[in-house]
């Protein structure tokens, strides 16, 4: 049979039962639709969680030294330079980032002009001295170094703070929201070996003012991050340990060798700060698992709509008996009849696959756009809750047609083999 009579023979059979062709489309757009919202949903809510709320870098591990170990009470598991040394010579390697923790207490006592609001408050502060290295793509204003004392300390701050400043913290104490453009160049005053609530060590003192310099995914969430030789200097003025590092960054040439220098640092006696990377793996997985459930009960209800469709296209072909014999009867090899009951059930897939694509594409925006209107602000509150690559909203069409013709086999096997004589003999 040629393709144009097939396409023709096909419209007149569903333009004939407009009822069961509604029915049997329906069934087949709600299970796409669902599975196609349902996935669209995961996607993109696992990116924000990847992006914005856990931005974890796959090639960065970090090592830090041990808390307790019998390695670092003989001499080992130490962070020191030396040790640093090794860490950079490892194979796969590409380039290694220091840190270390101001080691005594600070404060922030601001009282004044806060863009445009008044603002007087104190607050605890933590600070880790970084190899400019590691942000210097984030700096915007000026330089990342130490500028001695009585300069302005250069800070990078987490775009995370930032995020949490903004839905947070800003609409609570009526204060305008900000951007990083804005925060480059905001200087505030630092206390440093003061605290409001632990002791402070035995040394002086150290006023200074921060100068945030740019926002980064790579700086301390809960502080600021400066450069590291300030954070040397800060700690030999307040008479602390100046020459181990709290911890170190190291950025691998592939990902793949990540698991290869994890086993390294830790056969050095050191160990690996992962918390993050387990955080956003686990949250991940939740909207993974989440996703799936949703998904698996979306595919339940292509197949319904499968044996639905399967009942009424075996009805459909016991009414049509008649119709089927003379299609023999004139020459129709039986595989032309079952191409005819495919190609209907085909087509009915493919109605009911696009209706459901399309449909949960528009209720995605439908739902982000409510979430807009009537949500208040939270923090990393996204613009759109969902994402559709090509291949989701393809496979949705595609799922329908494959339900709706998987359905349709038994129905096809059973018209094919339909006797013409016995048929048309009555």
């Amino acid at each position: 049979m040629k393709l144009a009579s097939l396409v023709g023979m096909v419209r007149l059979s569903l333009a004939r039962d407009r009822r069961g062709t509604l029915s049997s489309a329906f069934g087949i757009a709600v299970g796409v639709g669902a599975l196609v919202f349902f996935v669209g949903l995961g996607l993109g809510v696992g990116r924000v969680v990847r992006e914005r709320v856990f931005p974890v870098d796959a090639r960065l591990v970090e090592v830090v030294p041990p808390r307790v170990s019998l390695g670092a009470l003989l001499g080992g598991g130490r962070l020191d330079q030396e040790t640093v040394d090794r860490l950079a010579r490892l194979p796969g390697v590409e380039r290694v980032f220091r840190k270390m923790a101001v080691r005594v207490p600070a404060v922030s006592r601001y009282d004044g002009d806060f863009f445009g609001a008044r603002l007087r408050m104190g607050v605890e502060l933590v600070a880790v001295g970084v190899d400019p290295g590691l942000v210097e793509g984030d700096v915007s204003v000026g330089a990342f170094a130490d500028s001695g004392p009585g300069q302005p300390i250069p800070a990078v701050a987490a775009h995370r703070l930032l995020e949490l400043y903004n839905k947070s913290f800003a609409p609570v104490r009526k204060l305008p929201q900000l951007s990083a453009r804005m925060v480059s160049g905001f200087i505030f005053p630092v206390e440093f070996n003061r605290s409001y609530v632990t002791s402070s060590a035995s040394g002086p003192v150290t006023r200074a003012q921060v100068q945030l310099v740019g926002v980064s995914d790579r700086g301390l969430l809960a502080g600021v991050t400066i450069p590291l030789a300030t954070a040397v200097r800060l700690n030999r003025e307040a008479g602390v340990e100046d020459s181990l590092f709290s911890g170190a960054t190291l950025q691998a040439r592939d990902p793949s060798e990540v698991p290869r220098l994890v086993a390294a640092a830790r056969g050095m006696g050191l160990e690996v700060d992962d918390q993050e990377r387990r955080m956003a793996e686990n949250a991940g997985a939740a909207v993974a698992l989440t996703t799936s459930a949703l998904a698996l009960l979306s595919l339940l209800i292509c197949v319904l709509a499968a044996v639905n469709i399967a009942h009424a296209l075996s009805a459909a072909v016991r009414a049509r008996a008649r119709d089927i014999g003379v299609l023999r009867a004139v020459g129709a090899s039986r595989a032309d009849v079952r191409s005819l009951v495919l190609a209907e059930a085909g087509a009915l897939g493919l109605i009911g696959g696009a209706v459901g694509t399309v449909a949960a594409v528009g209720l995605s925006v439908l739902v982000d756009w409510a979430s807009g209107r009537y949500l208040p602000e939270f923090p990393f509150k996204p613009d759109s809750y969902f994402a559709f690559p090509v291949a989701v909203v393809l496979g949705g069409v595609v799922l329908g047609v494959v339900a709706a013709v998987a359905g349709a086999l038994g129905p096809a096997r059973r018209a094919a083999g339909t006797d013409p004589a016995r048929v048309l003999a009555g």
